[in-house]
């Protein structure tokens, strides 16, 4: 009986996260599909020609971002293959952008979602972007400057066909939503029992020197494990729920959805990456090491700042 009451208790708040999650996720879903239906996305990418001159890339990889910054991974993973044969990409190309890609994407969702948690979007959309950009021209540079990884890119993946009706995307976008409420549930299921077996306060100990040298204190290290593993859309749901019960403080809902947001996902989307041809060390190390090196400064900036501006600019979209 305790244990049926212990997964009732969970499955309404799965299904309250869920449901918070899924009215600012639909919207925004729908306005990137119509945005796409009419060829809006392109003109994104008209600005972000200079910048990817800027990072080492052909200007036609600045659709690529636009689609990604807009839309998925999977959706700028399709542009990529239709354009890459005709640009004459190196690894070491493929490389910057993937990193780009994989620290800024899916922002009309992701910052919502982030913003639901506390922190601005204003600002960790500028974050985001501001941070592919400086580890895309970091990477340039190191890749350029000692001659590494210049030789023709070969692409590992073939996309299958696209839905060819709007009720074929309705319903996949329907099982991906379904499908974030039950990984929901079995992760807010699988912290109960590592909060049961004390594995929770080892994890949280193991990861005290780095999370707390970039600022998330022990009552957040292990839902942005989940993030950094999974995804933000699942590590924040974790994060609205540790909110809700004020287990978890302001400043460490921003660090940690900071954090997730530059670094998520690290295993499902650096294998995505892998595909397209990128090196494994530059999208996983390389991006991690950036992300890490970007919050310890990020932190000492923060910890300088007036509380009230820290509460009214960077937490503005709270409540």
């Amino acid at each position: 009986m305790h244990l049926l009451r212990i997964f009732k208790e969970t499955l309404r708040a799965s299904a309250s996260v869920s449901l918070t999650l899924m009215r600012v996720m639909i919207p925004v879903i729908v306005g990137v599909k119509l945005l796409k239906e009419f060829g809006l996305i392109g003109y994104l990418a008209l600005p972000l020609e200079p910048v990817m001159e800027l990072v080492g890339l052909p200007a036609s990889m600045g659709l690529v971002w636009a689609t990604g910054l807009l839309n998925t991974i999977y959706g700028a993973m399709i542009v990529f293959v239709s354009l890459a044969p005709d640009a004459g990409l190196t690894v070491a190309q493929v490389t910057v952008l993937a990193c780009m890609l994989l620290i800024a994407h899916g922002l009309p969702v992701e910052l919502k979602v982030a913003g639901m948690c506390g922190p601005s979007m204003l600002w960790q959309g500028l974050i985001r972007v501001g941070v592919a950009l400086g580890c895309g021209l970091t990477m340039h540079l190191i890749f350029s400057g000692f001659d590494l990884l210049q030789q023709p890119n070969t692409i590992f993946w073939n996309p299958g066909a696209e839905p060819t009706s709007h009720l074929a995307w309705a319903l996949g976008e329907v099982r991906n939503l379904a499908s974030i409420f039950l990984i929901i549930l079995s992760l807010m299921l699988m912290m109960k029992v590592l909060d049961a077996l004390k594995v929770t306060n080892l994890l949280s100990w193991a990861l005290r020197p780095i999370l707390t040298r970039i600022g998330i204190g022990p009552s957040a290290s292990a839902v942005t494990v989940v993030g950094l593993t999974l995804g933000l859309s699942y590590g924040s749901g974790l994060i609205i729920h540790e909110a809700k019960t004020g287990r978890l403080g302001r400043k460490d809902a921003f660090y940690s959805l900071t954090l997730m947001g530059l670094a998520h996902a690290l295993i499902e989307d650096t294998m995505l990456m892998l595909m397209l041809g990128a090196n494994f060390n530059g999208v996983f190390w390389g991006r991690l090491l950036f992300t890490l090196a970007f919050m310890a400064l990020l932190v000492q900036v923060v910890s300088r700042l007036p509380l009230t501006f820290f509460d009214r600019t960077l937490m503005r979209d709270s409540g």
